[in-house]
């Protein structure tokens, strides 16, 4: 049996889930839990995302109540950036050891198998293998490959991130101490498999396991329209849905948005901003700025969007790539992430997230809406990406 900890609403809870269907999730130990009914689900849009009903009947273990004392707390000791995330996610761990060391997993006559996320895992990772449990780490990023790729971007656009700043030392220590107490790691892509054996971690224990989505509206049929020509009545718009940040690949994508000024283009940035944007682009009537969304508002900007970008410098996965093609709407994607996208079937891959590379898939687009329509035509997910299919992989990890 598995018990799963995890801190926030990652992946939709894909792992639980996954793991529910197949008979062999015993708990699942998260932050919050907000059932519909709750009054929480009013007060707050981040707190009613905090469930699923696909885990309705599922033993659930959260802390609602400690959640918004430790963030009411730390708002009062004004902590923020990395001393904020390193004291949550011991907060985290503290809470699910406790909850584990009176939980029947162990004494029950298998072996338990317990699952964690990376960077939240070690303290939980220590407690579980006192008992004989087996462990295992979801990775959710590239590790620290990814931050020396993030540390050359900021030193090449200190205008767009002046204050960005690398992992504390102890954040990285910690994290090493997860990946030799884990049994097994799972990463959710071959990108992130080669940056984490650059960083000297044991290729062995690493599993390739790509992330998983369901569309909430499986059998409602999309069909987008696509002009003969992109005008200026009717530009092609280009959605970038996501953190929008160095990694992101945002510096690149903007200095392409100068670039496409005379052309019909529209840009619509949806996404926490977590950059300074450049005045000049903060009044461009050709760059809609939205900042963060609710979950269920996202779909209505994947419907208005002709293609959607996502330039990464490096990403675990992301996920929205796989909402996009659910909404068929055709991808740009860049390598260095999950692989989705089909080149030139359902959208366009990027060799490199290079500013040239991107102006030469939106130009493409531009001068081929054509293609786009068959893009589209050829957009879906498919069982690659099944929460089934999720399942079995992960209990064929079982011993």
């Amino acid at each position: 049996m598995w018990f799963c900890s995890q801190l926030g609403a990652r992946e939709h809870y894909a792992i639980p889930r996954a793991l529910f269907r197949q008979g062999v999730l015993e708990q699942l130990a998260t932050d919050a839990w907000v059932r519909p009914s709750s009054p929480l689900a009013t007060v707050s849009h981040t707190l009613s995302e905090r469930f699923h009903p696909d885990l309705t009947s599922a033993r659930v273990r959260a802390w609602n109540s400690g959640l918004l004392a430790f963030e009411l707390a730390a708002r009062l000791k004004q902590l923020s950036g990395w001393p904020l995330i390193l004291a949550r996610n011991h907060w985290f761990q503290r809470k699910v050891v406790a909850c584990l060391s009176s939980s029947r997993l162990s004494v029950v006559g298998s072996q338990p198998i317990l699952f964690a996320y990376s960077y939240a895992a070690r303290d939980i990772f220590r407690f579980a293998k006192t008992q004989g449990w087996k462990t295992i780490l979801g990775q959710i990023d590239p590790g620290p490959m990814e931050e020396e790729i993030v540390a050359a971007e900021a030193e090449r656009e200190p205008s767009l991130a002046p204050n960005w700043t690398r992992a504390p030392a102890d954040y990285w220590k910690s994290w090493r101490e997860e990946c030799d107490i884990a049994d097994r790691i799972i990463v959710n892509s071959e990108w992130s498999r080669s940056c984490l054996v650059k960083a000297g971690v044991n290729d062995s224990k690493i599993f390739v396991i790509p992330l998983a989505y369901e569309s909430p509206m499986p059998d409602t049929p999309i069909t987008r329209e696509y002009p003969p020509h992109f005008t200026r009545d009717r530009p092609l718009r280009v959605l970038f849905l996501g953190q929008i940040n160095l990694r992101k690949g945002i510096a690149r994508l903007l200095k392409v948005a100068r670039s496409f000024q005379s052309q019909p283009v529209e840009f619509l940035m949806v996404g926490p901003i977590q950059i300074i944007i450049p005045e000049d682009l903060r009044s461009n009537q050709k760059i809609r700025w939205f900042g963060p969304i609710a979950r269920n508002k996202v779909q209505n900007h994947y419907e208005r969007a002709d293609v959607f970008l996502l330039p990464t410098l490096s990403d675990g996965f992301a996920l929205s790539q796989l909402e996009a093609l659910a909404d068929r709407l055709p991808v740009i994607a860049s390598r260095r992430c999950g692989e989705v996208v089909m080149d030139r079937v359902n959208g366009l891959l990027l060799e490199e997230p290079t500013d040239a590379a991107i102006e030469e898939a939106l130009r493409s687009c531009l001068d081929n809406p054509d293609q786009l329509a068959q893009f589209s035509e050829n957009a879906m997910v498919d069982k690659r990406f099944s929460l089934s299919r999720l399942g079995t992989e992960l209990c064929t990890l079982a011993w």
